[in-house]
């Protein structure tokens, strides 16, 4: 084939190769030319993390912890730094939870890795990946080949769900995960 006569995936009509009829062939839709191409590389952008709203009554109920646990380093510990620690934490707390998440734009590949903003991860870092439903919200979590290396924990939207699957599969087997004991509790707190 001549350089001239050859066409990339992306243009909008091939020209005809070699006597055939670009005319009796249908249009591939624009996730139907992504699907076409097994290495496309697939662009999403998500929330960092869930952030659940709270209302009134959580704030107030957390303030009730935190005197409630002032009052017992007064009365029964007797350690002023405890009480001065707690209220160092309530602080941190409330600044940390009323940060709004932020849009990430996440880019997947099978030949340069997971791309989180402007960082990438290298898929050869991981042994293996899960899918994770917390609530209407689906993430991967990737896990590392390092032992004490943390897991990265990506949001994606329902729709780019398979091809993301099908990347990943294709470079990773794929386990059952589900939601640990601390997961958990830090959704049901609303954290």
């Amino acid at each position: 084939m001549n350089p001239d006569q050859q066409k990339n995936y992306w243009e909008e009509k091939p020209e005809a190769v070699n006597s055939v009829d670009t005319d009796s062939q249908p249009e591939l839709t624009p996730s139907q030319q992504v699907q076409a191409v097994p290495d496309a590389p697939v662009s999403w952008t998500a929330s960092e993390y869930v952030h659940p709203e709270k209302n009134g009554l959580w704030y107030v109920l957390f303030v009730a912890v935190a005197l409630g646990l002032i009052a017992c380093d007064i009365f029964l510990l007797k350690s002023y730094t405890f009480s001065i620690l707690v209220v160092v934490m309530a602080i941190s707390l409330v600044v940390y939870i009323r940060r709004a998440p932020r849009d990430i734009q996440y880019t997947l590949s099978t030949k340069q890795g997971l791309y989180i903003g402007e960082k990438l991860y290298n898929l050869a870092d991981f042994k293996a990946f899960g899918l994770i439903r917390d609530g209407e919200h689906h993430s991967i979590m990737l896990i590392p080949i390092k032992r004490f290396a943390t897991g990265v924990s990506v949001y994606f939207p329902e729709e780019a769900g398979e091809r993301i699957v099908d990347i990943l599969g294709n470079v990773l087997p794929m386990e059952n995960l589900k939601l640990d004991m601390i997961d958990v509790v830090v959704r049901k707190l609303r954290l």
